[in-house]
């Protein structure tokens, strides 16, 4: 994927892009000529530094966004729309994913994933569209989880196999307009968040893997920008379980 092949000067925005999954996929972006946009919510600094690490030639922008507020998705709309002008390609992939058993759950613990996880996904692919050409591209961010729960991720689980149907409904409503909307669930990838748990559980996770490795995010990375290529102009609809093949 090259300029040659239509990528540069497109613009993509990343939700989440500040670390992790997120900051792997803009720096892929922004390798292949990609304008990026990093949105994150908290996180100011990395978001930055990461921003600089791309190169003085990189056109990127770093917008504060907590996608459970919807004021907060208009202006990260409004701002990629008013440094670049369109929105070629939306990477949904802010989360958050606490876990908690049942028994221990309240309205105060539901209510945020919810919120950020499907509410967020729905409210800024909705943004984006007017700004978005025919052709188009949305890239969503489901789980393994969608399809394995264990215990204590039961809501985290639950917001994630909405995405993959959303993603799925999505496709069918833009299929009109040439805009693809897929889904990526990712297994265990080694990120700051999965610390602890590979630390307990890395030698079982890797025995469950064919591939017997633990996921990096340059292998997810590596999916969305196809995804987000002309060479998956016929994939829509579709959620890749990017999990080394666990069984």
């Amino acid at each position: 994927m090259t300029a040659a092949n239509g990528v540069q000067g497109k613009v993509a925005v990343v939700t989440g892009g500040s670390r992790g999954i997120g900051a792997a996929i803009a720096q892929r972006f922004s390798s292949l000529g990609y304008r990026v946009v990093i949105g994150y919510r908290s996180d100011q600094a990395a978001a930055e530094a990461l921003t600089a690490s791309l190169g003085p030639d990189a056109e990127c922008l770093a917008v504060q966004a907590d996608i459970a507020r919807p004021e907060d998705i208009e202006r990260l709309v409004a701002k990629t729309v008013e440094r670049f002008g369109a929105i070629d390609v939306l990477v949904n992939c802010a989360a958050i994913g606490p876990y908690r058993p049942l028994g221990k759950m309240d309205a105060d613990f539901i209510r945020p994933i919810l919120e950020t996880n499907i509410m967020g996904t729905i409210l800024l692919t909705q943004a984006a569209l007017p700004h978005m050409p025919d052709g188009g591209r949305i890239i969503n961010f489901a789980s393994a989880l969608a399809y394995r729960p264990i215990p204590t991720s039961s809501v985290y689980s639950a917001s994630k196999a909405a995405i993959v149907t959303l993603s799925h409904a999505f496709a069918k409503e833009l299929g009109a307009r040439k805009i693809t909307v897929n889904a990526v669930a990712p297994g265990v990838i080694e990120t700051d968040m999965t610390t602890q748990i590979i630390a307990e559980r890395g030698e079982q996770i890797m025995a469950m893997t064919p591939l017997g490795r633990i996921g990096q995010t340059d292998d997810i990375a590596g999916i969305v920008a196809f995804l987000a290529s002309s060479e998956a102009g016929w994939i829509t609809g579709r959620t890749i379980i990017a999990d080394g093949g666990v069984t």
